[in-house]
């Protein structure tokens, strides 16, 4: 059935109209991923309309790949989100296992951020962590979906973090927004980006934190990573917001793995996801460690 669905597409966009090659199905978690040839196929999966702005996705994808760190856009309809890219050959999609095994990996994905924060790139849109956290329990509101027990108590604790966060803000940066390894491809000399469904302005050690969360990251690999990305050893302020954003992260996706069970995404056990992603963000926030770093963040 999605196999239909995507020779279906190919007859309406030009770039492919006359591929009749083999479709590869790439990986995904709400969309239908193709190879066809040298080209990239994501068809939007659905019920994504009602949390993805496509027409802002389509600016951040051709600017991404100006900046030299996502492939070429070759094709895109902002009304139906369908999205031709170049195919990246001899590249390794990445998972949490290969951010082990492939040396070098996560210096690797710090120099790729560093090169997207840097690059002077604008995106449409202005991530902002608790606005959408409202916007997500507006809509989990008309669904018939239960949060887990305790969040609202986390997002009111939250609030404590979102002060000391807007205390010595960031300039906001053009950042992924949602660095999940799969969005990862490593030619094992440079990294490149894809996916930017939930790409935004924001501030940029987002992104690390995000990365480090869903690569399960051990603290050699957070060492690495932050490394790379600052040139040297990060300051403790630096530090510090890397590691809140691993909670907050934690508390966003929550929200999100909500919405794919209340839309009946089939892709994977949404429950469990949700509920899994709430227990380590409390955990994480009852450190001491956590309230450390809050305090660093805040005296800036």
């Amino acid at each position: 059935m999605a196999d239909e669905i995507a020779r279906a597409a190919l007859t309406t966009i030009p770039v492919l109209a006359g591929y009749d090659g083999p479709l590869e199905r790439l990986g995904g978690l709400t969309n239908l991923v193709y190879r066809a040839g040298d080209f990239c196929l994501r068809i939007p999966g659905k019920g994504t309309e009602e949390y993805i702005n496509r027409a802002n996705e389509a600016v951040a994808a051709r600017e991404a790949a100006k900046a030299g760190v996502s492939p070429e856009v070759l094709h895109v309809d902002a009304g139906t989100g369908m999205m031709v890219s170049r195919f990246v050959a001899d590249a390794e999609t990445m998972s949490p296992e290969k951010f082990k095994l492939r040396p070098g990996s996560p210096a690797r994905a710090g120099e790729v951020f560093r090169k997207l924060h840097n690059s002077g790139a604008m995106f449409p849109f202005r991530f902002e962590l608790f606005a959408m956290i409202d916007d997500y329990l507006k809509v989990l509101s008309t669904k018939d979906v239960v949060l887990p027990p305790g969040y609202h108590d986390v997002v009111r604790e939250a609030e404590t973090v979102r002060t000391a966060l807007a205390a010595h803000p960031l300039p906001l940066a053009a950042c992924h927004c949602d660095p999940l390894c799969e969005n990862f491809l490593d030619t094992g000399e440079r990294m490149w980006i894809v996916d930017w469904e939930y790409s935004g302005m924001n501030d940029p050690l987002w992104d690390l934190g995000d990365l480090s969360v869903e690569g399960k990251f051990d603290t050699a690999q957070d060492e690495e990573l932050m490394r790379a990305y600052f040139g040297g050893e990060p300051k403790p302020v630096e530090r510090g917001r890397v590691v809140i954003y691993k909670a907050m992260c934690d508390l966003l996706w929550t929200l999100w793995g909500l919405l794919q069970l209340a839309n009946n995404n089939p892709v994977d056990d949404f429950r469990a996801y949700a509920d899994g992603r709430f227990a380590r963000c409390k955990a994480l926030m009852e450190t001491a460690e956590f309230s450390r770093h809050l305090a660093a963040v805040r005296q800036g």
